[in-house]
């Protein structure tokens, strides 16, 4: 069984490594419309994120209801509102095969050169 998902950076060449899960917050809510366009949540996403408990069983149906997965993208990401919701986003992402979200979402939309160095589990 998965631990806590964190992700360890290495941002730019002379800074330390950081934990970023708080940044994953920011950055769903700042990239939400590119992320609508990327995350595949029919195979496994929405079944991760309701039985880690970031969504709840209605919240899961209001999500499937939606009639494209555009808007279920975006019924998600509006239900993420704290950091360890996004820390268990990340795991759902990467226990659904979905890292090239993951790597997106930490180099805040291609903007920043950022490289995913390890992913720890407990």
């Amino acid at each position: 069984m998965f631990g806590r998902a964190t992700i360890r950076l290495g941002i730019g060449p002379h800074s330390s490594s950081c934990y970023i899960t708080c940044v994953i917050l920011a950055n769903v809510k700042r990239l939400k419309s590119d992320l609508a366009n990327i995350i595949e949540p029919d195979f496994g996403l929405l079944d991760q994120l309701f039985s880690l408990k970031v969504l709840s069983r209605r919240e899961l149906a209001d999500v499937r209801s939606e009639r494209t997965v555009y808007r279920r993208n975006d019924a998600m990401l509006d239900l993420l509102k704290s950091d360890d919701q996004c820390d268990k986003f990340v795991k759902a992402l990467q226990r659904t095969g979905q890292e090239h979200v993951i790597n997106f979402l930490t180099q805040s939309g291609g903007q920043k050169r950022c490289t995913v160095t390890s992913y720890l589990y407990c």
